[in-house]
């Protein structure tokens, strides 16, 4: 995928996010946990981030932007969805120096996931302010739907 192709992609899956959050006002707990403030991480495979917040209170969307990016970086080290990341190292099924991430650092929730726009392309995503199925399957549904536009 050429970078141009990638970075059109990732721009339509932020349009899909903007327009699906707003979807979840009616939607508890997801809306009373953040009250509208949320925030997606995107990092490519050559490391550069995009990202977004929503919301009105800059303190919480900052807050939840640091969150998403933890989420998409640990991704894009591991290659691995948080939370399955941390089962797989403390079930000994991986060792966690093999990554470099100490073990206080592992985010220890869902939220970030690898997504294949391609065979050889995959972006890191980390989404922060629902809950964690929820902040996984608003991005994959986002980019689902971009494939499909681009």
């Amino acid at each position: 995928m050429t970078p141009q192709k990638r970075q059109e992609i990732i721009h339509q899956i932020l349009e899909n996010l903007s327009a699906q959050v707003p979807t979840y006002k009616n939607s508890e707990p997801d809306w009373g946990i953040c009250e509208g403030n949320v925030a997606v991480c995107i990092i490519d495979d050559e490391g550069n981030i995009y990202g977004k917040i929503w919301g009105d209170d800059k303190l919480k969307g900052r807050r939840y932007y640091d969150v998403a990016y933890r989420k998409a970086s640990q991704v894009w080290i591991t290659g691995y969805k948080t939370g399955e990341f941390e089962r797989l190292i403390f079930t000994d099924k991986l060792n966690y120096r093999d990554f470099g991430i100490p073990l206080p650092e592992l985010m220890g929730w869902e939220g970030g996931q690898p997504i294949q726009l391609d065979e050889k392309t995959t972006i890191s995503c980390g989404f922060s302010g629902f809950k964690g199925a929820t902040d996984l399957a608003i991005v994959k549904k986002a980019a689902e739907t971009a494939l499909q536009q681009i």
